[in-house]
């Protein structure tokens, strides 16, 4: 089936140029996936009439809405999923709750807090399904060099006594000593987009290096999404396929997949959902992978029962 045109809407905005929405047509993956398998990372936005963009953003998207996701979660066989705060909407995690609250038990969320949140703001979060704060390093207009650690201390002890974790949308190849940077936390650490290692660098560097100690040592997940943003931008993804596979063979046990819906910000041709999840059943086959990557390891991470 050839792929479809890109969907697009939304408001648009000279300074955050508009990304293309995700492919229309969908096809089932060539890998049944084990029961409760969940999509550990996707985004939801708009309707942006309802829930206006920040103006410190990168891009527009278009309105890419939960209902529309449900449809794409069925042809993949999924069931559960974790929508995660995107960076166009700073720390107003309204759109994301309200989506939420419409998945019901088989939702979780990662928001991002303004340090302005009461704890009883928190708990409510908390029963709609929340678990974990991102922070993001790199899709903003002013990114830092440097780990901001107090920072992650001080969010650390307001979500410490929920249990939720901190997640990083980071390059971790920026910081060679990870590890040690982080010691001092005591709860959990999701690292996105498999470490998300700059363009050009290797697998072996030393951040990777640290990572995978912090997984080794209980302390850290990795989550197995957006090949596309890591080395060449199509398949067969050379750079995201080594990553994963090394990942696997050391520690899998700590890594979840998520499938990035919508693809914002993709460079080159939109991907097909199904040839993603088809590469990522390719990199790690063994049904025993397949049963920690998409279904034990997230109801772990995400506190399914």
């Amino acid at each position: 089936m050839p792929p479809s045109e890109p969907r697009h809407s939304g408001p648009i905005d000279d300074n955050a140029p508009l990304c293309a929405g995700p492919l229309s047509n969908l096809v089932a993956p060539r890998v049944m996936l084990p029961f409760n398998a969940c999509d550990s990372h996707l985004h939801v936005f708009g309707p942006a009439t309802r829930y206006p963009y920040s103006p410190d953003r990168i891009y527009t998207p278009p309105d890419c809405l939960s209902a529309d996701y449900l449809v794409l979660q069925k042809s993949l066989g999924l069931t559960r999923c974790v929508l995660v705060q995107p960076s166009v909407y700073g720390s107003d995690n309204a759109a994301l709750l309200e989506a939420l609250q419409s998945l019901g038990k088989d939702g979780r969320g990662v928001v991002v807090l303004s340090d302005k949140e009461s704890n009883n703001q928190l708990r409510d979060m908390d029963a709609v399904g929340v678990r974990g704060v991102r922070v993001n390093l790199v899709d903003v207009k002013s990114s830092t060099a440097n780990l901001p650690i107090d920072a992650l201390r001080r969010l650390q002890d307001r979500i410490a006594p929920l249990g939720w974790h901190l997640e990083l949308l980071v390059h971790v190849d920026q910081y060679p000593n990870l590890d040690e940077a982080l010691s001092s936390l005591e709860v959990p650490v999701v690292f996105g987009h498999m470490g998300y290692l700059s363009r050009g660098e290797k697998r072996d560097c030393p951040g990777m290096k640290a990572m995978l100690a912090l997984m080794q040592a209980g302390r850290a997940w990795t989550k197995i999404t957006g090949p596309y943003r890591i080395g060449s931008n199509g398949p067969p993804y050379e750079t995201a396929a080594e990553i994963a596979r090394w990942l696997a063979q050391h520690c899998m046990e700590r890594l979840v997949w998520g499938s990035d819906w919508p693809h914002v910000m993709v460079k080159g041709a939109m991907p097909h959902d199904a040839d993603l999840l088809n590469a990522v059943t390719d990199w790690m086959p063994g049904q025993d992978q397949q049963q920690a990557l998409f279904s034990d390891n997230p109801a772990t991470l995400y506190q399914w029962g």
